[in-house]
């Protein structure tokens, strides 16, 4: 009787599939731990001021059409807010067209407005920006963008709302 051979590349290949699973089935799972902000709510609470697609955004983490927000196009003077609970997080001063079909500024409108976490949603880790007071997903950070900072912060127009000067 003669047994079969197992040939190396059949070794490495299940090899690299036995490290690969553990991580592709660990990407976009959820945080190990739950983060408290000054302006949390409930889901219901939520739910309840926020419109259906602001809820997918802010809090599902979802992510709007390219080209669909008025705020792409927004030149007037004033402060971009975050939609769920006002707080301001960017700045007119530095938006940009960065012709993503989103709204993208090169930094926030101070050091306290937003906060990142990484994302491993799509299968690699993505810079995700959020507000600072609660939680809301706005978009994410990618270094591409203009000078001085180099960064351009992609930002869902549905989860901002805009105060003109």
């Amino acid at each position: 009787m003669r047994l079969p051979l197992i040939h190396r590349r059949t070794v490495l290949a299940a090899a690299g599939i036995g490290v690969a699973l553990p991580l592709l089935a660990s990407c976009g799972a959820d945080p190990a731990e739950a983060k408290t902000f000054p302006k949390g709510k409930t889901e219901a609470q939520w739910r309840k001021v926020l419109t259906k697609d602001q809820f997918y955004v802010l809090r599902e983490e979802g992510t709007e059409r390219a080209f669909t927000s008025p705020l792409d196009k927004e030149k007037r003077k004033g402060t971009f807010v975050c939609a769920g609970c006002a707080n301001p997080v960017y700045a007119s001063a530095h938006k940009y067209d960065s012709g993503t079909g989103w709204p993208s500024f090169w930094q926030p409108i101070d050091k306290g407005a937003v906060g990142t976490s990484t994302d491993y949603k799509i299968g690699y880790a993505r810079t995700e920006v959020h507000c600072a007071d609660c939680g809301g997903h706005l978009g994410h950070i990618f270094a591409d963008g203009p000078k001085p900072t180099g960064k351009r912060h992609c930002i869902n127009g549905i989860a901002m709302k805009f105060i003109p000067a």
